[in-house]
């Protein structure tokens, strides 16, 4: 006697050795030995022989028709041998038996599960929903190998172009188009990035790295929504300084802060550094505001810098020379050899900006300054070494020494976009007097 039982969702035949009321022994078509429950045994036969059940059964599944199979199922649970028997218009052999068996439960859509060797034909409309999903997958899959084949024949797919960005820096791999990237990398053994330069979709590996950072950290892009405006503050006091002046690269645009030094009556010097205050031109909760607090800063990089606010912003409340412009002050009050510091106070006002220097237009100051030379010839050379001798004295009440090494830094540009772009790097100095002077005027400023 052989019988044909399931075992862990799959069907098994085996010869039976000793039969219980509860449990078999059985001998498997490989000569294994097992013990089984007598539930889970779904057909006895005593022919044919268990090796050659299951493949006369499948052979016998593969010829029977699933929608027939399925109008002839009714609505009601049924169990595999009653169907059989339905279906052949007599009792079945254990081989058709079984063919129905492996029929039903090789297409799930049409037949639901309800217990060993029982089922249930799906309802109509369920079948329908499956079905239709089934043919959604296909036609999905036919569109990936199209992509996919035009990927590997070195052409960008026009579905894919707006998707670009997601497909090379945080790809979905639930979308048919990263599947036809992956499918088509596969193809060819190029990387994504490599497949997608080939396309000419990619200029350079510049466009890649920058289009990166973008993507992570601009998502909305690097530009600003129309109508954010500032709005110049009215009424401020004018600064009683007539000779405020900057002091940057040549490559600064927004100039955000500046110096003057004026003499006191009786004696002694008053020290003001002015920072531009665009937060004057907008209040608290508005449009402008919320952009300001979502970036934070200013963005700078090699070749780029993507600003905290919008150029209308920026502009009328730049240190520009020759303007009037709004910024908060700080004065500083300074009398001796030693720039003791005797009274501060910070006011909101309008700063008259007499100039803005670069440092290539004076950086002869940094070595006449270390020789105690003096430079007449060049544009605010007093107000620059009285600056420098005040960051000396500032930076030894801060516990550091008068005199620091200078330690190189470096500045990076990047020169074109192509793949003839080139990175130029250049020296620059710290710790020289002008690099000093701004940069304890700062850590002053700011720890005021």
């Amino acid at each position: 006697m052989n019988v044909l039982y399931e075992d862990d969702g799959t069907f098994k035949v085996a010869a039976v050795l000793a039969d219980g009321e509860n449990s078999l022994q059985v001998q498997t078509p490989h000569g294994k030995r097992a013990k089984i429950k007598a539930k889970d045994v779904l057909l006895r036969l005593p022919e044919p022989g268990a090796a050659e059940l299951l493949a006369q059964a499948e052979t016998l599944a593969g010829g029977i028709e699933t929608d027939f199979l399925w109008e002839c199922c009714g609505g009601e649970e049924f169990g595999f041998a009653e169907l059989a028997r339905e279906y052949c218009g007599r009792a079945p052999s254990a081989v058709e038996a079984a063919g129905i068996l492996v029929k039903l439960h090789s297409a799930p859509m049409y037949f639901h599960r309800k217990g060993r060797g029982r089922y249930r034909a799906a309802p109509p409309e369920t079948l329908r929903a499956a079905l239709a999903g089934i043919e959604r997958k296909k036609q999905q899959q036919l569109q990936i190998s199209a992509w996919a084949e035009q990927l590997a024949n070195g052409a960008l797919p026009e579905a894919l172009l707006p998707l670009l960005a997601q497909l090379l820096y945080k790809p979905d791999r639930n979308r048919a188009e990263t599947k036809a990237l992956e499918e088509a990398s596969a193809r060819t053994g190029l990387p994504p990035a490599k497949l997608i330069e080939r396309c000419g979709a990619l200029p350079s590996s510049h466009d890649y790295h920058l289009n990166r950072f973008l993507f992570d950290y601009f998502p909305k892009g690097t530009g600003f929504a129309a109508g954010l405006e500032a709005t110049e503050p009215r009424n401020l006091p004018l600064a009683n300084t007539h000779r405020a002046f900057s002091l940057d690269d040549a490559a600064t645009t927004e100039i955000d802060d500046a110096f003057s030094v004026t003499t006191l009556p009786g004696g002694g010097l008053r020290v003001g550094i002015h920072i531009a205050a665009p937060g004057l031109g907008f209040v608290p909760g508005s449009p402008l505001d919320a952009v300001a607090r979502e970036r934070l800063s200013t963005v700078y990089l090699p070749g780029y810098k993507f600003t905290m606010l919008p150029p209308q912003a920026i502009e009328p409340f730049a240190l520009t020379e020759g303007a009037d412009r709004p910024a908060l002050s700080l004065y500083l009050d300074v009398r001796g050899v030693d720039f003791a510091i005797e009274n501060r106070h910070s006011r909101v006002e309008r700063v008259p900006i007499a100039a803005n220097l670069r440092h290539h237009a004076v950086e002869e100051l940094d070595t006449a300054f270390q020789a105690g030379e003096s430079r007449e010839d060049i544009p605010f050379s007093r107000e620059l070494n009285t600056l420098w001798k005040f960051a000396l004295a500032l930076e030894k009440a801060r516990g550091k020494p008068s005199t620091v090494p200078e330690r190189p830094d470096y500045t990076f540009r990047v020169e074109g976009r192509d793949e003839n772009a080139r990175v130029t790097i250049a020296e620059r100095r710290r710790g020289t007097p002008l690099d000093k002077l701004v940069s304890e005027l700062m850590i002053t400023v700011n720890s005021t």
